[in-house]
């Protein structure tokens, strides 16, 4: 078990853009929406985490290696039950950057749900109809 080499790769401009989507309750959307929720602005804090999470995808993932990121950005868009993050990542590095945009992605969408959690689950403590889905990388270029 070992890294691969890329010491002989030439260094040239990566970009990757991921997805996925958070099924929601209508209720939790609205209350989003209202700027409602009791931790606050779940958006802003999964933005952050997105970052955060492209930044440490080598300590995440093992194997995977560190990269120097020079753009991590995300994109939210709040349907009616779900919302649906984009995030990009582009650096320029000898491998790609689909795994730091994916863990971006998974992340945000996992402090979203964290956010909003206490008013998806149901009587029993339970999660019915939250979801996590489509999460895949919708383009790699270099």
């Amino acid at each position: 078990m070992h890294m691969i080499d890329i010491s002989e790769k030439e260094v040239t401009k990566r970009r990757a853009v991921a997805r996925g989507k958070l099924h929601l309750k209508k209720e939790t959307i609205k209350k989003i929406k209202k700027n409602e929720i009791k931790k606050g602005d779940p958006i802003e804090i999964a933005r952050i985490a997105a970052v955060n999470a492209a930044k440490e995808t080598s300590r995440l993932i093992p194997l995977c290696h560190q990269i120097p990121l020079e753009l991590v950005e995300s994109d939210f868009d709040i349907r009616e039950d779900f919302i649906e993050v984009k995030v990009t990542v582009s650096a320029r590095a000898k491998t790609g950057v689909e795994m730091e945009a994916l863990a971006g992605v998974s992340l945000s969408l996992l402090t979203l749900w964290d956010m909003v959690k206490y008013l998806e689950k149901d009587e029993r403590g339970q999660y019915p109809s939250t979801r996590i889905t489509d999460v895949e990388v919708l383009k790699k270029e270099k």
